[in-house]
Protein backbone atom coordinates (compact mmCIF):
# COMPACT_ATOMS: atom_id res chain seq x y z
CA UNK A 1 0.00 0.00 0.00
CA UNK A 2 1.64 3.22 -1.16
CA UNK A 3 1.73 5.96 1.46
CA UNK A 4 2.27 9.71 1.20
CA UNK A 5 5.55 10.83 2.77
CA UNK A 6 5.39 13.66 5.28
CA UNK A 7 7.76 15.73 7.39
CA UNK A 8 7.17 17.41 10.74
CA UNK A 9 8.97 20.65 11.51
CA UNK A 10 9.18 21.26 15.24
CA UNK A 11 10.45 18.64 17.67
CA UNK A 12 8.59 19.96 20.71
CA UNK A 13 5.48 18.50 22.32
CA UNK A 14 3.10 19.17 19.43
CA UNK A 15 5.45 17.98 16.71
CA UNK A 16 6.38 14.84 18.63
CA UNK A 17 2.77 13.96 19.38
CA UNK A 18 1.89 14.47 15.71
CA UNK A 19 4.76 12.20 14.64
CA UNK A 20 3.51 9.45 16.93
CA UNK A 21 -0.05 9.84 15.65
CA UNK A 22 1.16 9.54 12.06
CA UNK A 23 3.06 6.37 12.90
CA UNK A 24 0.39 4.74 15.07
CA UNK A 25 -2.86 5.82 13.47
CA UNK A 26 -2.40 6.63 9.81
CA UNK A 27 -2.64 4.13 6.97
CA UNK A 28 -2.09 6.90 4.43
CA UNK A 29 0.91 8.82 5.77
CA UNK A 30 4.53 7.83 6.32
CA UNK A 31 6.98 9.78 8.48
CA UNK A 32 9.92 10.72 6.26
CA UNK A 33 11.58 13.38 8.41
CA UNK A 34 11.48 14.99 11.85
CA UNK A 35 12.98 18.47 11.88
CA UNK A 36 14.16 20.54 14.84
CA UNK A 37 16.76 23.08 15.85
CA UNK A 38 17.77 21.58 19.21
CA UNK A 39 19.88 18.45 18.70
CA UNK A 40 19.21 17.45 22.32
CA UNK A 41 15.40 17.64 22.10
CA UNK A 42 13.38 14.63 23.18
CA UNK A 43 11.44 14.80 19.92
CA UNK A 44 14.51 14.30 17.75
CA UNK A 45 15.86 11.59 20.04
CA UNK A 46 12.54 9.75 20.00
CA UNK A 47 12.30 10.06 16.21
CA UNK A 48 15.78 8.64 15.79
CA UNK A 49 14.89 5.66 18.02
CA UNK A 50 11.85 5.08 15.82
CA UNK A 51 14.09 5.08 12.71
CA UNK A 52 12.66 8.35 11.39
CA UNK A 53 15.27 10.47 9.53
CA UNK A 54 16.09 13.56 11.59
CA UNK A 55 17.83 16.89 11.23
CA UNK A 56 18.59 19.56 13.82
CA UNK A 57 19.27 22.16 11.11
CA UNK A 58 15.73 23.43 10.75
CA UNK A 59 14.01 23.88 7.41
CA UNK A 60 17.33 24.22 5.58
CA UNK A 61 18.35 20.84 6.95
CA UNK A 62 15.06 19.39 5.71
CA UNK A 63 15.59 20.75 2.21
CA UNK A 64 19.08 19.25 2.15
CA UNK A 65 17.96 15.80 3.31
CA UNK A 66 18.11 12.83 0.99
CA UNK A 67 14.61 12.02 -0.21
CA UNK A 68 13.26 15.54 0.39
CA UNK A 69 11.84 15.62 -3.12
CA UNK A 70 9.59 12.66 -2.26
CA UNK A 71 7.96 14.42 0.70
CA UNK A 72 4.53 15.74 -0.29
CA UNK A 73 3.22 17.22 2.98
CA UNK A 74 5.07 19.27 5.59
CA UNK A 75 3.49 19.86 9.01
CA UNK A 76 4.81 22.99 10.73
CA UNK A 77 4.57 22.79 14.53
CA UNK A 78 6.95 25.63 15.36
CA UNK A 79 5.71 29.19 16.01
CA UNK A 80 3.84 31.87 14.09
CA UNK A 81 7.04 33.81 13.44
CA UNK A 82 9.02 30.74 12.40
CA UNK A 83 6.29 29.56 10.03
CA UNK A 84 6.57 32.74 7.99
CA UNK A 85 10.22 31.96 7.23
CA UNK A 86 9.60 28.22 6.81
CA UNK A 87 6.84 28.84 4.29
CA UNK A 88 9.07 31.22 2.36
CA UNK A 89 11.91 28.68 2.19
CA UNK A 90 9.59 25.83 1.16
CA UNK A 91 7.54 27.79 -1.38
CA UNK A 92 9.66 26.85 -4.44
CA UNK A 93 9.46 23.12 -3.67
CA UNK A 94 5.77 22.39 -4.28
CA UNK A 95 4.89 20.97 -0.85
CA UNK A 96 1.51 21.17 0.85
CA UNK A 97 2.02 22.90 4.20
CA UNK A 98 -0.20 22.15 7.18
CA UNK A 99 0.39 24.99 9.62
CA UNK A 100 -0.22 24.26 13.31
CA UNK A 101 0.86 27.77 14.34
CA UNK A 102 -1.36 30.88 14.49
CA UNK A 103 0.54 32.46 11.58
CA UNK A 104 -2.51 32.24 9.28
CA UNK A 105 -0.63 32.73 6.03
CA UNK A 106 -3.04 30.34 4.35
CA UNK A 107 -6.79 29.83 4.80
CA UNK A 108 -8.21 28.78 8.14
CA UNK A 109 -9.18 25.09 8.10
CA UNK A 110 -11.48 23.34 10.56
CA UNK A 111 -11.96 19.79 9.20
CA UNK A 112 -15.71 19.20 9.66
CA UNK A 113 -16.56 22.74 8.54
CA UNK A 114 -14.53 23.70 5.47
CA UNK A 115 -11.77 21.19 4.68
CA UNK A 116 -13.38 19.98 1.45
CA UNK A 117 -13.73 23.57 0.24
CA UNK A 118 -10.00 24.21 0.54
CA UNK A 119 -9.03 20.83 -0.89
CA UNK A 120 -11.22 21.60 -3.90
CA UNK A 121 -9.38 24.91 -4.25
CA UNK A 122 -5.99 23.08 -4.12
CA UNK A 123 -4.78 25.30 -1.27
CA UNK A 124 -1.13 24.63 -0.47
CA UNK A 125 -0.79 26.29 2.96
CA UNK A 126 -3.56 25.15 5.29
CA UNK A 127 -3.76 26.88 8.66
CA UNK A 128 -5.15 24.95 11.62
CA UNK A 129 -6.23 28.14 13.45
CA UNK A 130 -5.60 27.39 17.16
CA UNK A 131 -6.52 24.74 19.70
CA UNK A 132 -9.41 26.88 20.92
CA UNK A 133 -10.51 27.42 17.35
CA UNK A 134 -10.49 23.71 16.53
CA UNK A 135 -12.57 23.01 19.64
CA UNK A 136 -15.14 25.80 19.35
CA UNK A 137 -15.52 26.94 15.74
CA UNK A 138 -17.36 23.71 14.80
CA UNK A 139 -19.95 24.61 17.44
CA UNK A 140 -20.34 28.20 16.24
CA UNK A 141 -20.83 26.81 12.74
CA UNK A 142 -23.34 24.26 14.02
CA UNK A 143 -25.45 27.09 15.47
CA UNK A 144 -24.99 29.49 12.55
CA UNK A 145 -26.14 26.91 9.98
CA UNK A 146 -29.49 26.88 11.81
CA UNK A 147 -29.89 30.56 12.71
CA UNK A 148 -27.82 33.75 12.15
CA UNK A 149 -25.25 34.38 14.89
CA UNK A 150 -24.69 38.07 15.51
CA UNK A 151 -21.90 37.55 18.06
CA UNK A 152 -19.96 34.51 19.27
CA UNK A 153 -17.54 34.40 22.17
CA UNK A 154 -15.41 31.44 23.18
CA UNK A 155 -13.44 30.81 26.34
CA UNK A 156 -10.76 28.11 26.16
CA UNK A 157 -9.46 26.98 29.54
CA UNK A 158 -6.34 24.82 29.48
CA UNK A 159 -3.92 23.53 32.07
CA UNK A 160 -0.93 25.80 32.48
CA UNK A 161 1.18 22.63 32.35
CA UNK A 162 0.05 22.08 28.74
CA UNK A 163 1.01 25.61 27.69
CA UNK A 164 4.66 25.43 26.66
CA UNK A 165 6.91 28.30 25.55
CA UNK A 166 5.43 28.31 22.03
CA UNK A 167 1.87 28.60 23.30
CA UNK A 168 2.76 31.33 25.75
CA UNK A 169 4.70 33.28 23.13
CA UNK A 170 1.71 33.16 20.78
CA UNK A 171 -1.05 34.32 23.14
CA UNK A 172 -1.76 37.49 21.15
CA UNK A 173 -1.81 35.56 17.88
CA UNK A 174 -4.12 33.00 19.53
CA UNK A 175 -6.77 35.58 20.39
CA UNK A 176 -6.51 37.44 17.08
CA UNK A 177 -6.50 34.33 14.88
CA UNK A 178 -9.28 32.58 16.79
CA UNK A 179 -11.48 35.68 16.87
CA UNK A 180 -11.11 36.16 13.13
CA UNK A 181 -11.85 32.50 12.37
CA UNK A 182 -14.95 32.46 14.59
CA UNK A 183 -16.40 34.92 12.09
CA UNK A 184 -14.89 33.80 8.78
CA UNK A 185 -15.25 30.04 9.37
CA UNK A 186 -17.79 29.75 12.16
CA UNK A 187 -20.21 32.16 10.52
CA UNK A 188 -20.68 34.71 13.32
CA UNK A 189 -20.83 38.38 12.37
CA UNK A 190 -18.36 39.14 15.14
CA UNK A 191 -16.16 36.82 17.20
CA UNK A 192 -14.13 37.07 20.37
CA UNK A 193 -11.72 34.55 21.90
CA UNK A 194 -10.36 34.29 25.43
CA UNK A 195 -7.77 31.81 26.67
CA UNK A 196 -7.30 30.92 30.34
CA UNK A 197 -4.18 29.13 31.61
CA UNK A 198 -5.41 27.24 34.66
CA UNK A 199 -2.71 26.52 37.27
CA UNK A 200 -4.82 23.98 39.20
CA UNK A 201 -3.14 20.83 40.52
CA UNK A 202 -3.76 18.12 39.56
CA UNK A 203 -4.02 19.56 36.04
CA UNK A 204 -7.50 19.94 34.57
CA UNK A 205 -8.32 18.81 31.06
CA UNK A 206 -9.29 21.35 28.42
CA UNK A 207 -12.68 22.99 28.88
CA UNK A 208 -14.31 25.25 26.28
CA UNK A 209 -17.35 27.47 26.54
CA UNK A 210 -19.14 28.81 23.46
CA UNK A 211 -21.66 31.65 23.64
CA UNK A 212 -23.72 32.59 20.57
CA UNK A 213 -26.12 35.55 20.47
CA UNK A 214 -28.97 34.92 18.06
CA UNK A 215 -32.55 35.84 17.30
CA UNK A 216 -35.39 33.44 17.87
CA UNK A 217 -34.30 29.81 17.49
CA UNK A 218 -35.82 26.38 17.12
CA UNK A 219 -34.12 24.83 20.14
CA UNK A 220 -34.46 21.25 18.89
CA UNK A 221 -32.86 22.08 15.54
CA UNK A 222 -29.93 23.80 17.28
CA UNK A 223 -29.47 20.90 19.71
CA UNK A 224 -29.54 18.36 16.87
CA UNK A 225 -27.04 20.42 14.85
CA UNK A 226 -24.64 20.79 17.79
CA UNK A 227 -24.94 17.09 18.68
CA UNK A 228 -24.17 16.07 15.10
CA UNK A 229 -21.14 18.38 15.00
CA UNK A 230 -19.79 17.02 18.28
CA UNK A 231 -20.03 13.52 16.81
CA UNK A 232 -18.21 14.67 13.65
CA UNK A 233 -15.30 16.10 15.64
CA UNK A 234 -15.19 13.06 17.92
CA UNK A 235 -14.51 10.87 14.87
CA UNK A 236 -10.91 12.15 14.90
CA UNK A 237 -10.72 13.50 18.49
CA UNK A 238 -12.28 10.71 20.61
CA UNK A 239 -12.02 12.76 23.82
CA UNK A 240 -14.18 15.61 22.44
CA UNK A 241 -17.58 15.76 24.12
CA UNK A 242 -20.39 17.92 25.45
CA UNK A 243 -19.97 18.61 29.16
CA UNK A 244 -23.68 19.34 29.66
CA UNK A 245 -26.84 20.01 27.69
CA UNK A 246 -27.02 22.97 25.32
CA UNK A 247 -28.54 25.94 27.16
CA UNK A 248 -30.85 28.68 25.84
CA UNK A 249 -31.22 31.94 27.79
CA UNK A 250 -33.51 34.87 26.88
CA UNK A 251 -31.69 38.16 26.23
CA UNK A 252 -33.75 41.16 27.41
CA UNK A 253 -33.69 44.36 25.30
CA UNK A 254 -31.76 46.22 28.01
CA UNK A 255 -29.10 43.50 28.44
CA UNK A 256 -25.53 44.97 28.18
CA UNK A 257 -24.53 42.24 25.69
CA UNK A 258 -26.31 44.24 22.98
CA UNK A 259 -23.32 46.59 23.00
CA UNK A 260 -21.18 43.74 21.65
CA UNK A 261 -23.15 43.46 18.44
CA UNK A 262 -21.65 44.78 15.20
CA UNK A 263 -23.38 47.57 13.34
CA UNK A 264 -26.33 46.29 11.32
CA UNK A 265 -26.60 43.01 13.23
CA UNK A 266 -30.07 41.45 13.40
CA UNK A 267 -31.97 41.67 16.65
CA UNK A 268 -30.82 39.34 19.43
CA UNK A 269 -33.25 37.58 21.75
CA UNK A 270 -31.42 34.37 22.71
CA UNK A 271 -28.03 33.33 24.07
CA UNK A 272 -27.01 29.79 23.17
CA UNK A 273 -24.40 28.32 25.54
CA UNK A 274 -22.42 25.17 24.79
CA UNK A 275 -19.97 23.61 27.24
CA UNK A 276 -17.28 21.25 25.99
CA UNK A 277 -14.51 19.06 27.33
CA UNK A 278 -11.51 17.81 25.37
CA UNK A 279 -9.52 14.90 26.78
CA UNK A 280 -6.28 13.99 25.03
CA UNK A 281 -5.54 10.52 23.68
CA UNK A 282 -2.24 10.40 25.63
CA UNK A 283 -0.16 9.17 22.69
CA UNK A 284 2.79 11.31 23.76
CA UNK A 285 1.20 14.10 25.78
CA UNK A 286 -0.71 13.60 29.04
CA UNK A 287 -4.47 13.15 28.79
CA UNK A 288 -5.15 16.58 30.30
CA UNK A 289 -3.43 18.24 27.31
CA UNK A 290 -6.53 18.07 25.13
CA UNK A 291 -5.66 21.49 23.74
CA UNK A 292 -2.57 20.06 22.07
CA UNK A 293 -4.20 16.76 21.15
CA UNK A 294 -7.02 18.43 19.23
CA UNK A 295 -4.48 20.35 17.14
CA UNK A 296 -2.44 17.30 16.21
CA UNK A 297 -5.57 15.22 15.60
CA UNK A 298 -7.05 17.89 13.33
CA UNK A 299 -3.76 18.25 11.47
CA UNK A 300 -3.59 14.48 10.99
CA UNK A 301 -7.12 14.50 9.57
CA UNK A 302 -6.12 17.24 7.12
CA UNK A 303 -2.96 15.41 6.07
CA UNK A 304 -4.87 12.19 5.47
CA UNK A 305 -7.46 13.95 3.35
CA UNK A 306 -4.74 15.67 1.29
CA UNK A 307 -3.13 12.26 0.78
CA UNK A 308 -6.47 10.71 -0.12
CA UNK A 309 -6.92 13.27 -2.89
CA UNK A 310 -3.45 12.46 -4.21
CA UNK A 311 -3.71 8.67 -3.79
CA UNK A 312 -7.43 7.80 -3.92
CA UNK A 313 -6.74 4.09 -4.33
CA UNK A 314 -5.55 3.86 -0.71
CA UNK A 315 -8.57 3.06 1.43
CA UNK A 316 -9.18 2.53 5.12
Amino acid sequence: MKKTKVAVIGSGNIGTDLMIKVMRLSERLEMAAMVGIDPDSDGLARAARLKVPVTAEGVDGLIAMEGFEDIAIVFDATSAKAHVENAKRLAPHGKVLVDLTPAALGPYVVPPVNLDEHLDASSTNLNMVTCGGQATIPIVHAVSRITPVAYAEIVASISSRSAGPGTRANIDEFTETTSAAIASVGGALRGKAVIVLNPAEPPLIMRDTVYCLTGGVDEREVIDSVTAMVAAVAEYVPGYRLKQDVQFTPVPPDEPVHTLLPSGAPGVTTKVSVFLEVEGAAHYLPAYAGNLDIMTSAALRVGERVAQRALPEVTR
